[in-house]
């Protein structure tokens, strides 16, 4: 049920418009006849605009969440598609990681780091070289850089830092 919000918020702005319409159309009518007199035209007009103004505000904040929702499942599936390359191949370079998806470096390494603070990454990079390496999780339980042997040291919440090389490694 994702982006549905759009849809809905559509939906009950219509709805709000046609009662608008068709009550204003009713209700200049009956004036025009003379069969309406002006106190209740302006009854008339005052109950539809109850009724349509919540359908009219509520379609709109609606639709404005399902745009918001709608980029962030956009969002979602980068960091997808990111992290299905990573496990996939094994290792991927980010500079090809960016160039097919259509995102700059910086770009990749923030979708990067969300899935290390989510915890659906392990792994680590080596920025000089912009490898990006899937391991096990058991491989990474050792204070060894698997990239050059040194020992690591912690710099955040899920990530290691080897101070010879320079990898960032994810736990």
């Amino acid at each position: 049920m994702t982006g549905q919000g759009k849809t809905v918020g559509l939906i009950l702005i219509v709805v709000g418009l046609i009662l608008v319409l068709w009550a204003g159309v009713y209700l200049f009518s009956g004036m025009s006849e003379g069969r309406l007199e002006r106190s209740g035209f302006l009854l008339g007009l005052a109950i539809v605009l109850v009724l349509a103004l919540p359908l009219l505000g509520a379609g709109a904040f609606t639709l404005v969440r399902g745009r918001s929702e709608a980029r962030q499942f956009a969002e979602a599936e980068k960091e997808k598609k990111i992290l299905n390359m990573v496990r996939t191949q094994g290792r991927v370079n980010v500079a090809e990681v960016a160039i097919e998806m259509d995102l700059t470096r910086d770009q990749v390494k923030e979708y990067i780091y969300d899935l290390v603070g989510k915890g659906l990454f392990t792994g680590y990079i080596n920025w000089d070289e912009g490898i990006l390496y899937a391991l096990e999780a058991a491989e990474m339980r050792s204070t060894k850089c698997p990239n050059c042997g040194g020992v690591r040291e912690m710099v955040g919440k899920g990530v290691v830092k080897c101070p010879y090389c320079g990898s960032e490694l994810f736990l």
